[in-house]
């Protein structure tokens, strides 16, 4: 690959704007072996990242060599619409200005509420123009890529390009989320007024802003709308569930030598340290950037004992120094795989290892010697969760050599929801009505419905004794985590509260 010959100016148009604000940002690489992708190269200060405990995840630290973002809105209203500011009042987009407190929204139970927020940035270009309006009147302006909340979660104003994967988009049978009174606490709903009559391109090219505030979301024309991305100022990635590679990847290219510094002072306590939890750390750049190796070397040389969660068949070029780590630390190799199907899989997880380079994995990891957890992750109802393909699944996994299993089903964090429930809906709508029960309160599951999964799974996993017997049968998100076997099974995390960042967005 000649990768030196690729380097761009941050002001590339294909490049995340205002990169050029990110302290450490060396330069912005396109190859052609990775269409539509951009990688942007930074220095970092630090590499361990400490988990919030609100998140209530098993571990405290994290390392992530690469963030990227799938979701990023680009610039998406005109400079005319209205924002309701923090005091209620409003005034047009183009005057507002970081450091401003405008509303925006949280999930608050089972309603989503207003509440003040910061602006953190505010970006501005020119995008074809679509004017979107709404049965009370309403006429909003806006890019294709934007998005407004409706009842079935976020939805972008156009459907995407035909070379692109499929994204829910504005039809008028919706009907967009707003408000009555612009104070802090009210609710947010539909409204009839608020449905949408039509969409329809206005053939010119026009100036679009759009903000990062800290809720990821602000109020436009008295309806909620989705942010620009934060790019410079984000701490954790909206990664689409279905698209592991990321168009706009930042590489912390340093990551190593800040890790071997951080974890060589007297003050580290040699805490476990999990990766994979967020972004895969074998996704394809790592075959280029190679930073894994010393990461492991750090962690491995501090005596710090590490468990890594991938899809990412890359991982078999780090065995034998995985091997070495093992003598000196407790090692822990997660692999998640939920489905055998290779049409559903290239449906589903476009871009990522097959399942059959998957199992072939599990089988190099045990031949090293090294224990190896599958996680069945995501179980997608009605697709993947029949008692036949769970039988097959897990018989696959076991005669590959797995030394445990677990299972979760499918997630529905915000950004996953919009992009698999309109995959959904073009591939098999006659799902939809049973998955707008089954997550009808949110981004997990029905309770009752992971109660009947997991006495569907049960079974199979004791066949294969891949599961302790008296192993206490609770809720996924209360699950413990068996800290003191790391190198002989992981357990997943508990999944996060519906109001907090999802710290393991691999699924």
């Amino acid at each position: 690959m000649r990768w030196e010959g690729q380097e761009l100016a941050v002001t590339d148009g294909a490049a995340l704007p205002g990169l050029q604000r990110i302290a450490g940002l060396v330069r912005s690489v396109r190859t052609p072996e990775f269409e539509g992708i951009t990688f942007h190269e930074v220095t970092s200060k630090s590499a361990l990242n400490k988990v919030p405990e609100a998140s209530h995840v098993p571990f405290r630290w994290t390392v992530n060599p690469y963030r990227g973002c799938s979701h990023a809105c680009t610039y998406c209203l005109s400079g005319y619409a209205p924002i309701t500011m923090a005091d209620g009042s409003t005034i047009p987009l183009a005057r507002v200005r970081p450091g401003d407190q405008v509303l925006g929204t949280r999930q608050q139970g089972l309603s989503r509420r207003l509440v003040r927020t910061q602006v953190l940035d505010h970006w501005r270009t020119t995008k074809p123009a679509f004017r979107v309006e709404l049965d009370g009147g309403e006429s909003i302006v806006a890019s294709g890529d934007h998005r407004f909340l409706t009842p079935d979660g976020w939805k972008h104003v156009t459907a995407a390009a035909e070379d692109e994967p499929p994204r829910p988009h504005l039809t008028t049978r919706d009907r967009l989320v707003g408000l009555r009174r612009g104070v802090v606490g009210a609710a947010v709903r539909p409204d009839d007024t608020l449905t949408v009559s039509y969409v329809r391109p206005m053939g010119v090219d026009l100036p679009m802003l759009d903000l990062t505030t800290g809720t990821g979301d602000f109020i436009a024309h008295g309806v909620v709308s989705h942010n620009c991305f934060a790019r410079n100022t984000h701490t954790y990635l909206d990664l689409d569930a279905g698209d592991d590679f990321d168009r706009q990847v930042i590489v912390k290219v340093n990551v190593a030598e800040v890790l071997q510094r951080e974890v060589g002072r007297r003050t580290w306590a040699r805490e476990h340290v999990a990766m994979g939890t967020n972004t895969d750390p074998y996704q394809r750049a790592e075959g280029r950037y190679r930073l894994m190796p010393g990461i492991i070397e750090a962690l491995a040389g501090s005596g710090t004992p590490f468990s890594i969660l991938t899809k990412g068949t890359l991982l078999r070029r780090d065995l034998p120094l995985l091997q070495r780590a093992a003598q000196h630390v407790q090692v822990g190799i997660g692999v998640s795989l939920a489905l055998l199907d290779e049409g559903l899989h290239k449906s589903v997880e476009p871009g990522t290892p097959t399942p059959k380079a998957r199992l072939d994995l599990i089988r190099a990891v045990r031949a090293a010697g090294l224990p190896c957890t599958v996680l069945l992750a995501p179980i997608l109802p009605g697709l993947t969760d029949s008692e036949e393909h769970l039988s097959a699944l897990v018989a696959a996994v076991a005669d590959a050599g797995a030394t445990g299993i677990s299972h979760i089903p499918l997630h529905l964090r915000p950004g996953a929801r919009e992009w698999y429930l309109g995959w959904l809906e073009s591939t098999r709508p006659d799902l939809l009505p049973m998955y707008r029960r089954l997550y009808h309160r949110g981004s997990y599951s029905d309770q009752r419905y992971r109660d009947w999964l997991r006495a569907r799974v049960e079974p199979h996993l004791r066949q294969f004794r891949l599961r302790d017997d008296d192993e206490p049968l609770v809720d996924d998100r209360r699950r413990p985590l068996h800290g003191t076997r790391w190198g002989t099974r992981l357990t997943p995390a508990p999944a996060p509260a519906p109001h907090e960042p999802a710290q393991d967005a691999l699924f």
